[in-house]
């Protein structure tokens, strides 16, 4: 009697997993047509040195070669971006004293720029006075190649978003106050009308939070909401089940991460994209706590469809992707 029960439940256990696989199948689901998204991280930028990379990291003061004279974070490192290929461009935000946005990463003023203190606690009119370019060095300080070019070249929130009405961009909110959030809000409910692109917002939940509780059409995507996604998808995206964390959201997906998830790559982008989010993949998660941007050119050439990318590298990444059938916006 005991054998007959063990050999049920054998059968049993057995239909569950072809089951559970045949429902995760990739090969079977096939290629959706979701449409692969890149994401061009602070538009064209210098690239540096990532060798004991911290938080605290000046990177302008360990630049290497790039092939291109462009500054993160500008009008014209945007419009490259985007002529080489790129469906988003990102870039970073800091509120001012006088109520605006000004498009800097840098907490501090010190390491990019000609200027010194809190980005934060300066207007922007002092912000774009100053210097972008001047504290990027290859050589540990003997030569400036940017230095005296970057005057009055740090743009505005509304600059931005002007001068490309029609492109998509993910808006990194930097700090994570709810203050923040508010003010964007505000700015963006003067912006937002009759803009053709897709926004989306990235930061601290807190600031992040008010911003789309004001503005449902806009996508966001947050850490913690990320952990949680991924989190509960692993856990019970066997049953096709995507959770409310995934859903409307650009999904920044390390490398190393993706093959844990159920239906990678043709069954999970399908779910993501009728769940409205887009999957686009980063460099592989590390023991320093975070991940880069995906910058391997041929590597960009053999991804499945419909698997975007986010890159720090464009003007690599960008010719190999419209090699394998990306087109310019």
């Amino acid at each position: 009697m005991l054998r007959k029960w063990i050999k049920r439940l054998a059968v049993l256990v057995a239909i569950a997993v072809v089951a559970i696989w045949l429902i995760n199948s990739s090969w079977i689901a096939g290629p959706g047509e979701a449409r692969a998204y890149l994401v061009a991280h602070r538009g064209l930028a210098q690239d540096f040195d990532r060798e004991g990379l911290t938080g605290q990291t000046c990177t302008a003061a360990r630049m290497v070669a790039t092939d291109h004279a462009l500054l993160e974070n500008t009008l014209a490192s945007m419009e490259a971006a985007f002529r080489l290929g790129a469906d988003a461009v990102e870039f970073d935000v800091h509120p001012t004293t006088d109520g605006r946005f000004a498009v800097f990463h840098d907490w501090t003023l010190d390491c990019r720029t000609d200027g010194s203190g809190v980005t934060r606690q300066q207007s922007l009119q002092y912000l774009q006075q100053l210097d972008i370019g001047y504290g990027y060095t290859a050589d540990g300080g003997e030569t400036f190649p940017f230095r005296g070019k970057g005057g009055g070249m740090m743009p505005s929130l509304e600059e931005v978003l002007d001068a490309f009405p029609d492109r998509d961009f993910v808006i990194d909110m930097k700090g994570s106050e709810a203050a923040s959030g508010e003010l964007m809000a505000r700015r963006l409910a003067v912006l937002q009308p009759g803009r053709g692109g897709k926004i989306w917002l990235t930061g601290g939940p807190r600031s992040v939070g008010p911003v789309v509780a004001v503005h449902p059409e806009l996508g966001s995507v947050t850490r913690p909401q990320l952990k949680r996604c991924l989190g509960r998808y692993i856990a019970l995206g066997w049953s096709g089940h995507v959770p409310a964390a995934c859903r409307d959201s650009l999904l920044t997906i390390p490398a190393n991460v993706a093959p844990w998830l159920w239906g990678w790559p043709h069954r999970f982008v399908r779910r993501m994209d009728a769940a409205g989010s887009r999957v686009v993949l980063l460099g592989d998660y590390g023991g320093e706590g975070f991940s880069t941007g995906f910058d391997d050119a041929s590597a960009v050439r053999e991804l499945p469809e419909g698997v975007g990318v986010w890159t720090d590298r464009l003007e690599h990444v960008g010719p190999a992707w419209a090699g394998r059938g990306g087109t310019s916006p």
